[in-house]
């Protein structure tokens, strides 16, 4: 192997700033520059402005590339692919998603180039076409040199495939410490909020069906006391229909939509108690920021949750669309101040040493020069940690 630092291209989606695309930023900020030299690049397939992903890692210094190729899955992009890695002497491309892994296995044929994959999770009640993409994708896994999900709910799904097990490697998600403590000043709207009183409820994250937002908006009406906002921060093509939502049940006063927003930390400080309501997720990053930065969590009974919140311990849980329960969950933390924050200082001393990115970063480091020396940990390897 060279002298040189490994060489990873980190593709990742062109839309949006979502865990997936933050999950990228945070492993290439942490990341030895001794020891990796990291490129990240998308595939553009719709006419617009740069990529967010690019334009973040711009900012942190990280190179960046852009391929434009029309369509979904455009077998143009995989030879603009191949023809990148040949000139920059790629050793390693790391995808993330259906649409990365199929494309960037297909464009590193023939260059020697290892590829690597980290699924960041699957989709909930998924449409025909999602699902056939979503299974081709497990296909590809088997022709690709490790596959590392973020989650060992996700690592022990894809242990029940045959044959896929030598290629599995488990590292779990961590969030980026330093870029949370560096916001010390909640919001000034938020600020505003409850120096009136108000208790803020809060959810950061993608407006899609299978985020559940559609059951915290429920259960937040539900609440039998009027000092209290609502607030949802990110956009998604479900944004219309929650906003017809909000609007039915007379609470459009107290529900405020923010879009996406740059600074979702300094909103998130001002939260009283972040909600994350999803049917599937991996190792959720919204939920370890709230965790990280003492904030009280509830969350949707779900693998990915669980792996964060033990009951009563770091969190609070409820089934998945139950009003009701989220309901309750709610009374039961707003009104008893002293155990959220019980809750809450142990849900940041568990994220934080536990599910920080400069952990996660060490073990994808080891992950990339085993892979270059054609070495593997044993079978089902466990997490890898500095």
């Amino acid at each position: 192997m060279d002298a040189r630092p490994i060489r990873v291209l980190q593709l990742g989606s062109p839309t949006g700033l979502y865990g997936a695309e933050r999950w990228i930023l945070a492993l290439v900020k942490h990341l030895s520059p001794t020891h990796v030299e990291s490129i990240v690049a998308t595939i553009k397939d719709a006419p617009g402005e740069v990529p967010p992903l690019c334009t973040e890692a711009a900012a942190l210094g990280v190179p960046t590339a852009i391929f434009e190729s029309q369509g979904r899955l455009s077998l143009a992009a995989s030879g603009l692919l191949n023809s990148f890695i040949r000139a920059n002497r790629i050793d390693i491309l790391h995808t993330h998603g259906y649409k990365t892994d199929v494309l960037g296995w297909l464009g590193a044929r023939g260059t020697g180039c290892k590829v690597i994959s980290t699924p960041h999770g699957w989709s909930a009640n998924a449409g025909l076409n999602l699902k056939i993409y979503e299974t081709l994708d497990r296909l590809v896994f088997y022709f690709l040199d490790a596959v590392v999900p973020l989650s060992g709910d996700l690592h022990a799904g894809l242990l029940r495939l045959p044959g896929l097990r030598q290629k599995l490697h488990l590292i779990v998600n961590g969030v980026d410490l330093s870029e949370l403590d560096a916001i010390v000043t909640p919001a000034q709207e938020l600020t505003a909020w409850r120096q009136g009183g108000d208790c803020i409820i809060g959810y950061i994250g993608q407006l899609i069906p299978r985020k559940g937002v559609d059951t915290l908006i429920r259960a937040f009406s539900a609440l039998p006391f009027a000092n209290r906002r609502l607030c949802l921060v990110g956009e998604g093509s479900q944004r219309a229909e929650l906003e017809g939502l909000v609007s039915q049940l007379g609470e459009t006063e107290r529900v405020r939509f923010f879009g996406y927003r740059d600074d979702r930390i300094a909103l998130l400080k001002g939260f009283d108690v972040f909600v994350l309501p999803s049917a599937l997720e991996g190792t959720p990053r919204c939920l370890l920021e709230a965790m990280a930065v003492g904030v009280p969590v509830i969350g949707s009974d779900i693998p990915g949750c669980r792996t964060l919140i033990s009951e009563g311990g770091t969190g609070l849980l409820f089934r998945v669309g139950d009003v009701a329960g989220l309901t309750q969950a709610l009374r039961k933390l707003l009104a008893d101040a002293p155990q959220g924050a019980a809750q809450a200082q142990a849900a940041r001393s568990l994220v934080r040493t536990q599910f920080s990115a400069a952990a996660m970063a060490a073990g994808y480091t080891k992950l990339y020069q085993r892979i270059l020396l054609n070495e593997r940990p044993p079978h089902g390897a466990a997490t890898l940690r500095s």
